[in-house]
C-alpha cells in the first residue's frame, strides 16, 4: 500500500482527490493538510465526505514532514515552487498547479504574473500526460500535471501536428464549467453570474497557452486560443478548427486517431458530437470530428476535475508506481 498525503485538501481538486484516492485498491491516505481548515474534520470542509474520512485537516508544516511515498501538490499557483526545493528527493512528487509546466522563466512569468522560483527543479519534473509521455512518467517522481485545457487540447491535435496534416493557425474555442474556477467565489464566477451566461477570459493570454506550444513543438502553426465560461459546473468542451495541408476524408482522419489512440484506456472516439455529460465524473476523454476534405473541426471533452485534475494526477501515479494504470478510475460517467 502506498501512504499518500495531499496538499490542498480542501479545495474542489483537494475534494476530488480524496474521493478518487478513497476508492485506489493500493493507497492508504495518510495525511491531508489545509491551511483554512487545519485541525478540522474533513467533513466540515466537505459535507459529502462525513463519515467516510476520519482524520483531521492537518497544516502544510505537518505534512511535509510526514513519511509518505506520494505527496500531490493541489495548492495555488506559486506555492509549489516554494516547498519543492526541500522535499525529499526519493518522494513521489504530483504537482497539480502550472509551476512546473513551463520550462522558460519569461515565458512563465509572463503568463503567470509573478518569477518563477526554484528554476533549477523545472527540468527535473515531468510532464503528465500519459497518452503522448507514458514512458517518461514511469519511474520518474516529479511529475508536472497538466492544465485541463492543455489536456484536451493537447489530445486533440497532438496526432495532427505529429504527422504534420495542419496547414495556418489553428483556432481554439474551449468553455469550461465553474468548478474550474476553484472554491473561492469571484465576481465572475459566482453563481448568478455565471449560471445563465456564456463569456470570454483571457483573451490570447491563458496560461495553458504556452504549455500547449510547448508540448506540440513539433509543429509551427499558431495557435489561437480563446476561453469561455459556461453556465455549467463540470466539463471541458473544446473546439478546435483548422485547414488540412492536403484532403481528408473522414474515415482517414478516425484511422488517424485510431493509430495513436486505439489502446488508451481513457480516450474514447465517438462517431457524433461528442457532449460534456457522457464524460463527467470519469478520468473520460472523447473525441470527434468532422470534415469537408479541406477543412477540419476536431472536438474534445472531458470533466474538468476528473481528467482534468485529480483522476489524470492518479493516473500519473499508477503510471510512475508501476501499478495498473486504470487503477481506482474504473468510473462509469454519471448519467445527468
Amino acid at each position: 500500500m502506498l501512504k499518500v498525503g495531499i496538499a490542498g485538501g480542501s479545495g474542489y481538486t483537494g475534494a476530488e482527490l480524496i474521493h478518487t484516492l478513497l476508492q485506489h485498491p493500493g493507497v492508504q491516505v495518510s495525511c491531508i493538510s489545509s491551511e483554512t481548515y487545519s485541525g478540522e474534520q474533513i467533513g466540515n470542509a466537505h459535507s459529502h465526505l462525513q463519515g467516510l474520512i476520519e482524520q483531521p485537516f492537518c497544516s502544510l508544516e505537518e505534512l511535509v514532514e510526514t513519511d509518505v511515498d506520494v505527496l500531490f501538490l493541489a495548492l495555488p499557483h506559486g506555492k509549489a515552487m516554494k516547498i519543492a526545493p526541500g522535499l525529499r528527493s526519493d518522494l513521489l512528487v504530483i504537482d497539480l498547479s502550472g509551476d512546473f509546466r513551463i520550462r522558460d522563466a519569461q515565458v512563465f512569468s509572463e503568463f503567470y504574473g509573478f518569477p518563477m522560483e526554484a528554476i533549477d527543479l523545472q527540468a527535473k519534473f515531468v510532464y503528465g500526460l500519459p497518452a503522448i509521455n507514458r514512458s517518461s512518467i514511469a519511474g520518474a517522481n516529479r511529475i508536472a500535471h497538466p492544465g485541463c485545457f492543455a489536456t484536451a487540447t493537447l489530445i486533440a491535435l497532438y496526432p495532427l501536428c505529429r504527422e504534420q496534416w495542419i496547414e495556418g493557425p489553428v483556432f481554439i474555442d474551449a468553455k469550461t464549467g465553474s468548478s474550474g474556477s476553484g472554491r473561492k467565489p469571484s465576481p465572475t464566477t459566482h453563481h448568478p453570474r455565471r449560471s445563465q451566461s456564456l463569456f470570454p477570459y483571457k483573451p490570447f493570454r491563458h496560461q495553458h497557452l504556452p504549455e500547449i506550444k510547448q508540448v506540440l513543438s513539433c509543429t509551427n502553426n499558431e495557435l489561437i486560443f480563446q476561453a469561455y465560461s459556461a453556465p455549467m459546473v463540470r466539463g471541458i468542451f473544446a473546439s478546435h478548427y483548422m485547414r488540412l495541408s492536403s484532403s481528408r476524408t473522414a474515415q482517414e482522419v478516425r484511422d488517424l486517431y485510431a493509430d495513436y489512440y486505439s489502446t488508451e484506456p481513457f480516450i474514447r472516439w465517438v462517431e457524433t458530437c461528442p457532449d460534456v455529460s457522457s464524460v463527467q465524473h470519469s478520468n473520460l476523454v472523447d473525441l470527434g470530428s468532422a470534415t469537408d476534405g479541406g477543412h477540419l473541426i476536431v472536438w474534445s471533452t472531458l470533466d474538468n476535475l476528473q481528467k482534468g485534475a485529480a483522476g489524470q494526477a492518479v493516473q500519473n501515479m499508477n503510471v510512475s508506481c508501476g501499478l495498473e494504470e486504470t487503477m481506482g478510475l474504473q468510473r462509469v460517467p454519471a448519467f445527468p
